[in-house]
C-alpha cells in the first residue's frame, strides 16, 4: 500500500477522495497492525516525505495507543503489547530517530508517540534503556535535536506514574531538564521546552524537595526562569510555580517574600499570559490554606502533620492592593463572551479566594477601595468596585457584612436599573445574586431581605430581566437565590404575593428572541424551577396552572418538522428544559395529597408527551425525560403500571446505553422509582430489567460510575417483589460477592476513595434490600448460606478505616437487616465476627443523627437475635 499518497488522500478537501483513503487506512490497520504501524513510523521518520503526512502518520500512530474512554484505551494497550517484538523495536527505533528530524511538526509528533508507548512499557519492566538514550541525546547538538529529547521527558513524566522511575533516573531527568532551563542556554526553545518538562516533572521531584540543597536549586532556577527576555519561558515558569505550590506547599515558607516580590513585578507589568500565572500562583495558595483550615478547623493547632503557614494572611496588606488594581483592567467586551478570561477576572477570583482564606480579615482591606469608586464617572471605577464588593462575600461573617450590604443594598438596586454602563449593570446583577447567596436564608441569622425591601427588590429584577441578554441572565440567577433562601419558610412566603408575576416574567424571558445568548433561556428555567421548588402551599394553585402551559410549550417542539441539524440541536436543549421543568412541578405538586389528586388528571398527557420525546433520540432530552418519568412515578403509584407496556422499549434502551453512560445511570436510578411506585406490579418487567442489569455489570465496556446504581438497584427491585426474587438471587448474590471482594484494600488517590465509598454503598444498599424484601417471607433460609461472606464484607470494609458517613450508615443498617430478618441463624455469626461489636460502638457514639439511629435499631435487633 502507497501510505504517502493515502495519508495525503485521507487529507483531501474532497469529501468522496478522503472518505476511500480513510476507509483503505482502516483495513489496512485491522489486516496487518503490524505492519500497518511500522508503515506510520517509516513515514514519520523518513526526512524526504511531506510534511502533512509526516505529521497525520505520527497522529495516527500516537493515537492506535491511548483512548479517553477507559475500555477503549485496555483494549489498545494490550494489543501493542501483543504485538511482535521485533516489530516494536523497529517502530521504537525510528521514532526515536524522529527527534532529530529537521521538521519540528515532525518531531513533536514522535515525542508525544514515544511518551505514549513509555506510558505502555516503562510499568511493564519493558524499554529499560529508553531513559539513557534520552538523556545522552540532550548532551548533543544540534540544539533542535536537544529541545525535542527535553520536549520528550515531559510528555513521559506526563504518561508515567512516579513511581515507576527509579529515583536515580529521576535524579538525571531533573538535572538535565533544570540544565536545559538555566540562564546558560543560548536557545530559547530549548529552554521553554525544560521548563515545559519541569512542569510535568514536578510531581516526580519529593525526594528532591525533601533535600534543603536541591531544593534551594530548583527554586532559584524556575524563580530566575520567570525574569527571562521570552515571555513564553516566564509564563512556563509561572506555571511551574503554581505547580510547585500545590505540591509542596509545606516547603515554601523560605521562598515565598521572593515570590511575592516576582508576581508582584508580573502582574503590574508583564504580558497577560504570564500575569494570569501569576495571580493563580496566590488562587493556588489559598486553595491549600482553605483545605488545611476546613480539615483541621479553624482553631488550627500545630500538632497535625499538615502546618498551615498563614501566607495569605501575613501577605494581606501587600496583596489585596495589587488584587484590587488588576480590577480595573476590564476587557470592553467580557460580559457577552462566555469562555472570557482575563486579568480582571483573574485577580476577582483570588480576591474571593482570599476572602474565604482569612474571613473577616479582609473586609477593612476592601472597603476603602468600594467607596473611593464606587461613584466615578468612568465605568471601569464602578465595575470594579462593584466587583470587589461581590467578591468578598463569601468567607467573612454575616456580621461583619450585612451592616455593608445594608448600605449599598438601594445604591445597587439603583444602578441596576439606572447605571448607563451595561458592565455595571451585569456585574451589580451578579453580586446581588452573591448577598442572597450568602447573606439571606433560614441558615444565616439576620438577613438583609425585609418584608419593606422584598418588593422593591423583586420589581427591579423582573425589570432587569427584560435587559441586555448577559444582564438579564445575571438577573435571572439572582432571583434564584432569592426563592432559594425561602425554602424553609413555613406555610407562607414573602415571595407570595408576586409568585404569579414571577412565573410570568421568566416565561416571557424564555420566549425573547435572543434568549439563546448569555445562556439566557437556561438560566429562566433554572430559575423557574427553583422558584416552583421553594413555593409554598398557597401558591399550589398557581403551580397547577403551570401544568398545562409547560405541556403545550413541550408539545409545539414536538411538532416542528424538517429542522436544521443547528435547529434540531436547539429543540433538543428546549426540550430537555421543559422536561426538566416539568419534573419539578410534578415533584412539588405530587408530594402533597389535594394537589396530586389534581396533577393526576394531566398523568396520561404528560406521559404521552414524554414517550413522543424519547422518539426523537437525543441524549441529553432522554435524561432530562427518563428523571422526569421517574417523579410521575413516584407521584402516580401504582397506578404507573398502565404506563409500563408502551414505556418498557425506553427503559430497555436507556439501559443499554452504553455510549452516553449518564443516560444509562439514570435510567436505573428510574428504575428504582419505578419500582418503589408499582411494588410487586413490576413483577413482569423484572426478567428482562435484571438481565440487563446483570449483562451490564459484566461488561468492560461500561463505565464504572453506573456500577454502584446498578447494585443499589437490585436491593429496590427485591425490596418490590419480595420472595419473587429467588430467581434471581443466586446470579446478583454472586455479582455483589465479586464486586464486594474489589472494593476491599483499594488504595488509591482521593477520586478512587471517593469512587469505592459509593461502590460500597450501592453493594450495601442491595444487601439491605434483600433482605428486608425476604424478611415476611418463608424463604428466607436461602439467605443463611450468604451471611458468612456478608459480615465478612462488613469487617473488610471497617478494617480499612475510609468508609465515609453514608456507607457508616449503610453498613450499621445491613448489620441490623441481618439479624432482623435472620434472627439466630444470625446471632452466633455476628458474635464470631471481628469487629461488628467495635463497629456498632462507634456507630452507637457518632455524632452523626443518623448514623446513631440506624445503629440504636441495629442494636435491638442484634440482641434480639441474640437472645432467641
Amino acid at each position: 500500500m502507497e501510505v504517502t499518497q493515502v495519508l495525503l488522500n485521507a487529507q483531501s478537501i474532497d469529501g468522496t477522495v478522503r472518505k476511500n483513503a480513510e476507509e483503505s487506512l482502516k483495513q489496512f490497520q485491522e489486516q496487518n497492525l503490524p505492519g500497518f504501524l511500522l508503515s506510520l513510523s517509516g513515514e514519520l521518520a523518513n526526512e524526504e516525505k511531506p510534511v502533512e503526512t509526516r505529521k497525520l502518520a505520527g497522529l495516527i500512530l500516537k493515537n492506535a495507543l491511548d483512548a479517553k474512554e477507559e475500555h477503549r484505551k485496555f483494549e489498545l494497550v494490550q494489543r501493542w503489547l501483543s504485538l511482535d517484538g521485533n516489530a516494536k523495536s523497529q517502530i521504537k527505533a525510528s521514532l526515536l530517530t524522529t527527534l532529530s528530524s529537521i521538521v519540528s511538526d515532525a518531531r513533536s509528533t514522535a515525542s508525544q508517540a514515544i511518551a505514549k508507548v513509555a506510558g505502555i512499557e516503562l510499568p511493564q519492566k519493558q524499554w529499560p534503556e529508553l531513559i539513557g538514550s534520552l538523556l545522552s541525546n540532550v548532551n548533543q547538538q544540534p540544539a533542535h535535536a536537544k529541545q525535542a529529547t527535553l520536549e520528550t521527558l515531559g510528555y513521559l513524566c506526563e504518561e508515567v506514574p512516579p513511581n515507576v522511575i527509579d529515583q536515580d533516573q529521576v535524579n538525571k531527568i531533573l538535572t538535565a531538564v533544570v540544565q536545559g532551563m538555566s540562564a546558560s542556554e543560548v536557545n530559547t526553545d530549548v529552554r521553554l521546552a525544560a521548563t515545559r518538562a519541569l512542569y510535568n516533572a514536578i510531581g516526580f521531584a519529593q525526594a528532591n524537595f525533601i533535600n534543603d540543597m536541591e531544593r534551594d536549586y530548583l527554586m532559584r532556577v524556575v524563580c530566575e526562569a520567570t525574569l527571562s527576555p521570552e515571555s513564553r519561558i516566564r509564563q512556563a515558569a509561572f506555571e511551574c510555580l503554581v505547580s510547585i505550590s500545590s505540591t509542596y506547599y509545606e516547603k515554601l515558607a523560605a521562598y515565598i517574600q521572593d515570590i511575592f516580590n516576582i508576581t508582584v513585578k508580573a502582574v503590574r507589568e508583564d504580558e497577560e499570559p504570564v500575569a494570569l500565572q501569576a495571580i493563580e500562583f496566590w488562587s493556588s495558595i489559598c486553595d491549600e490554606e482553605i483545605d488545611i483550615l476546613e480539615e483541621f478547623g479553624i482553631d488550627f493547632t500545630g500538632d497535625s502533620d499538615i502546618t498551615c503557614f498563614y501566607f495569605i494572611k501575613q501577605a494581606l496588606p501587600a496583596l489585596v492592593p495589587m488584587l484590587l488594581e488588576t480590577l480595573l483592567k476590564q476587557e470592553e467586551d467580557q460580559d457577552q463572551d462566555e469562555g472570557a478570561w482575563n486579568i480582571a477576572m483573574a485577580g476577582g477570583t483570588c480576591l474571593g479566594l482570599v476572602a474565604r482564606t482569612v474571613g473577616d480579615d479582609i473586609v477593612p482591606f476592601v472597603v476603602p477601595f468600594i467607596e473611593e469608586n464606587i461613584q466615578k464617572p468612568d465605568w471601569r471605577q464602578r465595575e470594579a468596585a462593584t466587583y470587589a464588593f461581590g467578591s468578598i462575600l463569601e468567607g467573612p461573617s454575616p456580621e461583619k457584612l450585612i451592616p455593608l450590604v445594608n448600605v449599598a443594598l438601594n445604591f445597587m438596586l439603583s444602578a441596576l436599573t439606572k447605571d448607563p454602563s451595561s458592565h455595571v449593570k451585569d456585574t451589580t446583577a451578579w453580586a446581588l445574586g452573591r448577598i442572597f447567596e450568602f447573606l439571606h436564608g433560614s441558615a444565616v441569622g439576620s438577613t438583609v431581605i425585609t418584608q419593606e425591601n422584598c418588593q422593591q427588590l423583586v420589581t427591579v429584577l423582573l425589570q432587569s430581566m427584560n435587559d441586555t441578554p448577559n444582564v438579564a441572565e445575571k438577573a435571572c440567577g439572582a432571583l434564584y437565590f432569592l426563592a432559594q433562601g425561602y425554602e424553609e419558610v413555613g406555610p407562607s412566603s414573602p415571595l407570595t404575593p408576586f409568585f404569579q408575576e414571577i412565573v410570568q416574567s421568566l416565561l416571557s424571558v424564555t420566549h425573547r428572541e435572543d434568549a439563546g445568548e448569555s445562556r439566557l433561556r437556561t438560566a429562566a428555567y433554572e430559575t423557574l424551577n427553583e422558584v416552583v421548588r421553594c413555593s409554598t402551599d398557597e401558591t399550589a394553585p398557581l403551580v397547577l396552572q403551570l401544568v398545562p402551559v409547560i405541556m403545550m410549550e413541550l408539545h409545539n417542539t414536538l411538532e416542528g418538522q424538517n429542522l436544521s441539524s443547528d435547529g434540531r440541536e436547539k429543540q433538543s436543549e428546549l426540550q430537555g428544559l421543559l422536561c426538566g421543568c416539568l419534573q419539578v412541578i410534578i415533584q412539588k405538586l405530587g408530594s402533597s395529597e389535594p394537589t396530586k389528586y389534581v396533577l393526576m388528571q394531566f398523568a396520561d398527557q404528560v406521559m404521552g408527551l414524554f414517550l413522543r420525546v424519547f422518539a426523537c433520540r437525543s441524549a441529553t432530552v432522554h435524561e432530562e425525560a427518563m428523571l422526569a418519568i421517574g417523579a410521575l412515578a413516584y407521584a402516580t403509584g401504582p397506578d404507573f403500571a398502565k404506563y409500563m407496556p408502551e414505556f418498557y422499549r425506553y427503559l430497555e434502551t436507556g439501559l443499554q446505553n452504553f455510549e452516553e453512560y449518564q443516560v444509562c445511570v439514570v435510567t436505573v436510578g428510574v428504575v428504582g422509582d419505578i419500582c418503589r411506585a408499582l411494588e410487586e406490579k413490576i413483577v413482569p418487567y423484572c426478567d428482562g430489567i435484571m438481565t440487563q442489569l446483570l449483562k451490564n455489570l459484566s461488561s468492560n465496556q461500561l463505565n464504572r460510575s453506573v456500577k454502584p446504581p446498578i447494585f443499589s438497584c437490585f436491593g429496590d427491585i427485591a425490596l418490590a417483589v419480595g420472595e419473587y426474587f429467588e430467581k434471581y438471587l443466586m446470579w446478583a448474590m454472586s455479582a455483589l460477592q465479586r464486586a464486594a471482594e474489589l472494593s476491599t484494600h483499594v488504595a488509591g488517590d482521593d477520586e478512587l476513595t471517593e469512587y469505592t465509598n459509593s461502590l460500597r454503598n450501592g453493594i450495601l444498599e442491595a444487601y439491605s434490600g434483600i433482605f428486608q424484601g425476604f424478611k415476611s417471607s418463608a424463604k428466607t433460609q436461602l439467605l443463611i448460606p450468604y451471611a458468612p461472606h456478608i459480615l465478612q464484607f462488613l469487617d473488610g470494609i471497617y478494617m480499612e478505616k475510609d468508609m465515609d458517613d453514608v456507607v457508616m450508615k449503610t453498613a450499621v443498617g445491613v448489620l441490623g437487616d441481618l439479624a432482623d430478618t435472620l434472627g439466630s441463624h444470625a446471632g452466633s455469626l455476628i458474635q464470631q465476627s471481628l469487629s461488628s461489636k467495635d463497629f456498632l460502638n462507634e456507630c452507637l457514639s457518632s455524632e452523626d443523627l443518623m448514623i446513631k439511629e440506624s445503629a440504636e435499631w441495629a442494636k435491638l435487633a442484634i440482641s434480639r437475635a441474640i437472645s432467641v
